[in-house]
């Protein structure tokens, strides 16, 4: 009888460890699902007390982490119905209480009421003043170190047993891994969110991949001047470009030889103001062995290497008097001969020229030929200046900006609204030219994520009381009677000055009206 006792006790035991080992398993599942569908430790925090209270039957759960900063363990979640609410006032633990001890020697601890009374610390206190008489602190160890610790608490004496403690462990394993695994998902986070800040910041910096890839833009000025480009890039017309230095008079040669018939040909380019005047004409025509002194051998000149292709003159109105016959032979009938030579070379090119001169005043001033003039101006383009777009200001500071900072080594996001504002209303006398070198300078003074421009050098002075207008306005007003004189005084049409610009007739004559240009401006010549 005694021995069928023992048995049943026997068996009694054993299913109770089979259910309690159950009852774990099924706690362990419930903990790895909840983490499973939400690595945000601290929000899902009290359902995974809970679970583990069927088990345990624990009081109070909390988990701190580590931060590296201070030093100190910060409460991120507990989890203590029936407190008084004495240890929800100590949110930060130092690393002399008791789960700092259980993180500084990466083990798990289990204090009694009598070895919690040993701590000279308020956290200690607090536990004691609700009646802990169990404490039970496992640390949060991952590869690279502890996050934190995690804790539960009774106010049962020697609550916890050695299967619990093994629980516990495993239960830290998994708060720690979802701890890691939040933390590594926030950092993506960020970077994306950061990674799409910049692609917000870079939007419109570089104009969509398209006819014209290398300008950018979106005013309406611009506009009018690319549909001129389209227009006359599949012809083989010589095209004469117009416009202040800096505007991006050889983009536009660029994008017109690029879209032209003889794209495959050669774009051979030659800046006649940046060549002394005695070498101009070996330079475009080439010449002969012994053509001149230093001569030692022939030399082929610009206009026989462009044959096939497209020959692009830059400030094309500052080419002596002396040689504007020789050029305009060749563009009427695509022949020349090299200095020191008789024999004829012809070549098939075409000519697009550019200059920011006044032509039409110099053949008044007889230091162009008409003649040539009209060869050259058989489709003009007139580029805007700066500040007749300035729409496009915010697109060319964030394309240079895009440019210079990873040359540069610079991580810009911030343009302050300031600054764009005082970039917008200068006026640019340089114009892009001048834009591109401030946004280079700009970027290498920033050390931060802010542009950082010299202002001061940008502001523009109001005009004193009795000045008839700023210098803003002298400098439209002046650009808008040359524009004018250019196009003999002709204001609509397309070969008008309104078209010119870039603006409707009605909008020009008001700004002729605001500015007084008179007819006696434009049409007579300005004398020195």
């Amino acid at each position: 009888m005694e021995r069928k006792h023992n048995l049943e006790q026997v068996l009694a035991q054993a299913q109770e460890r089979l259910r309690s080992e159950s009852e774990r398993r099924r706690t362990m599942q419930q903990v790895s699902d909840l983490l499973s569908a939400n690595w945000d430790v601290a929000e899902v925090f009290p359902r995974i007390s809970a679970s583990i209270r069927r088990v345990l039957r624990q009081e109070f759960a909390s988990f701190v982490l580590h931060d590296p900063s201070t030093g100190l363990l910060v409460r991120q979640a507990m989890d203590f119905p029936l407190g008084r609410g004495v240890i929800a006032t100590q949110q930060v633990v130092s690393t002399q209480s008791p789960s700092g001890r259980s993180m500084q020697e990466r083990a798990t601890k289990i204090f009694s009421r009598e070895q919690l009374e040993e701590f000279q610390e308020e956290v200690a206190n607090s536990f004691l003043a609700e009646g802990m008489q169990s404490l039970c602190c496992v640390p949060l160890i991952r590869p690279r170190g502890p996050l934190g610790v995690f804790m539960v608490g009774s106010t049962r004496n020697e609550a916890f047993q050695s299967d619990d403690v093994a629980l516990l462990r495993q239960v830290a394993a998994q708060l720690a891994l979802s701890i890691e695994n939040y933390r590594a998902a926030q950092e993506i986070e960020q970077l994306k969110r950061r990674l799409g800040e910049e692609r917000i910041y870079l939007q419109g910096i570089k104009r969509p991949e398209g006819e014209f890839p290398e300008i950018v833009g979106d005013s309406a000025a611009l506009k009018t001047v690319l549909d001129q480009v389209a227009t006359v890039a599949h012809s083989d017309a010589t095209v004469l470009i117009l416009g202040e230095t800096g505007t991006g008079k050889e983009l536009v040669a660029n994008a017109i030889h690029r879209m032209s018939r003889r794209k495959d040909g050669p774009l051979v380019k030659l800046n006649c103001a940046s060549i002394p005047t005695g070498l101009l004409e070996s330079e475009l025509f080439g010449h002969e062995k012994g053509a001149f002194t230093g001569a030692i051998s022939r030399k082929i000149g610009r206009m026989e290497l462009a044959d096939g292709g497209t020959l692009f003159l830059d400030e094309v109105g500052d080419i002596p008097l002396e040689l504007q016959p020789k050029l305009l032979r060749v563009l009427q009938d695509q022949e020349f001969e090299r200095l020191g030579s008789n024999r004829t070379v012809r070549v098939s090119l075409r000519l697009v020229a550019a200059t920011n001169r006044n032509l039409a005043q110099r053949i008044t001033d007889n230091e162009f030929r008409s003649d040539l003039f009209y060869r050259l101006n058989v489709f003009p383009i007139r580029m805007p200046a700066l500040r007749e777009r300035r729409d496009d200001i915010p697109l060319l500071v964030r394309h240079f900006v895009h440019k210079f900072a990873p040359r540069m080594d610079r991580y810009i996001e911030i343009i302050p609204k300031e600054t764009m504002r005082t970039l917008s209303e200068y006026h640019w006398p340089g114009n892009i030219r001048e834009l591109e070198n401030m946004m280079e300078r700009s970027v290498i003074l920033s050390s931060g994520n802010v542009l950082q421009v010299p202002l001061p050098e940008l502001r523009v002075e109001p005009a004193s009381k009795g000045e008839p207008e700023s210098s803003l306005e002298a400098a439209e007003r002046e650009h808008i009677v040359r524009v004018l004189r250019e196009s003999n005084g002709v204001i609509s049409g397309p070969a008008g000055a309104a078209q010119r610009l870039g603006l409707k007739r009605t909008t020009l004559q008001s700004r002729m009206q605001r500015l007084g240009i008179t007819r006696e401006d434009y049409s007579a010549p300005v004398e020195d």
